[in-house]
């Protein structure tokens, strides 16, 4: 059988092979020479075969450690290129839409991250809605989103990993011809007898809709039909004068000319953003993008929760735990 070779292995026998001396490779390498002595015995036992000759005065290579050398210069070096070639392609990230905004949390992340990280790549994909970026993340199509994490099935969850970013205010935007387009705040109860849009219509975002299912029938308030969803700023302005539904957004959310955005309160009702990626992402992308979004929400207070505001119990234990 095969056996395994670590690299940390070859990596001290070759600095140990171009100093001919344990302390000056042990000093090259940041380990103690102690360690370093370990690691050539561990090697020589598992090629069966010393590779260096050891007096109190020198250190040689013998026939095999010159053998020897050549092959792991060529393996270190192929090692280091597979290394910095899977670190430094480009992190593809799922932004949800390409409808900009004026607080989206998505984008302030991203526009954070990559001017703490110029020296990287971080490509932006809209595709939606996290229920439709779970499946390309899960394929490695994709690397990192941004959503409700407690919208997505158990089994779903159960695959990816999330970080708590932001709990988001949520409110309605609507055509300004509607009848409450010119309120500067909603009670959620004067959405009453007005059917609200929550994008039940739309398969990428069915961890959205089932948030604004439960707002709505925790404060008996009726959804409005299933349309085909917009894509796009102008579809957008279209679709909502056409149907004439207030929209659940978040208070960030798009601008779109011809429509309006409005708070809504008592209670707040709140979104909670986590950054969602597979477990076994390790990307210096990924670094940027967390280290941005724990900056970003330290300074603003993201993760704080106001007194008396609406969240979802699933939603809540995730920022507990975080």
């Amino acid at each position: 059988m095969p056996r395994d070779l670590h690299p940390r292995l070859l990596r001290g026998f070759v600095a140990t092979a171009e100093t001919l001396h344990f302390g000056r490779a042990a000093e090259r390498l940041h380990v103690a020479q102690q360690a370093l002595s370990r690691d050539i015995r561990a090697l020589e036992r598992l090629l069966g075969d010393a590779l260096f000759t050891r007096t109190t005065r020198s250190v040689e290579l013998t026939p095999a450690g010159l053998r020897l050398l050549p092959k792991a210069r060529r393996l270190l070096a192929l090692h280091d290129e597979i290394v910095t070639d899977a670190a430094h392609r480009p992190l593809l990230l799922d932004l949800n839409s390409d409808v900009t905004g004026p607080d989206l949390t998505a984008c302030r992340v991203l526009e954070r991250a990559r001017a703490a990280w110029p020296e990287g790549e971080i490509l932006a994909r809209f595709l939606g809605g996290l229920a439709a970026a779970a499946g390309e993340l899960l394929t490695h199509r994709l690397d990192v989103s941004f959503g409700r994490f407690a919208g997505l099935s158990t089994g779903l969850r159960s695959q990816l990993a999330q970080v708590p970013v932001r709990l988001e205010p949520i409110s309605v935007m609507m055509a300004v011809g509607h009848p409450l387009a010119g309120r500067s705040v909603l009670r959620l109860a004067e959405l009453a007898g007005h059917p609200v849009d929550v994008c039940a219509g739309n398969p990428a975002t069915t961890e959205w809709a089932d948030l604004g299912a439960r707002l709505l029938a925790e404060h008996g308030l009726v959804a409005a039909a299933p349309y085909v969803p917009p894509v796009g700023v102008d579809e957008t302005a279209r679709y909502l004068a056409r149907h004439g539904d207030p929209m659940l957004t978040t208070t960030g959310g798009p601008l779109i000319p011809g429509v309006v955005n409005v708070p809504l309160v008592e209670p707040v009702p709140l979104s909670l953003v986590s950054l969602v990626h597979r477990p076994d992402l390790r990307h210096p992308g990924l670094t940027a993008l967390a280290a941005a979004a724990a900056e970003l929400g330290s300074r603003e207070g993201w993760l704080h929760r106001p007194p008396g505001s609406w969240l979802p119990t699933a939603d809540a234990g995730l920022v507990a735990r975080a």
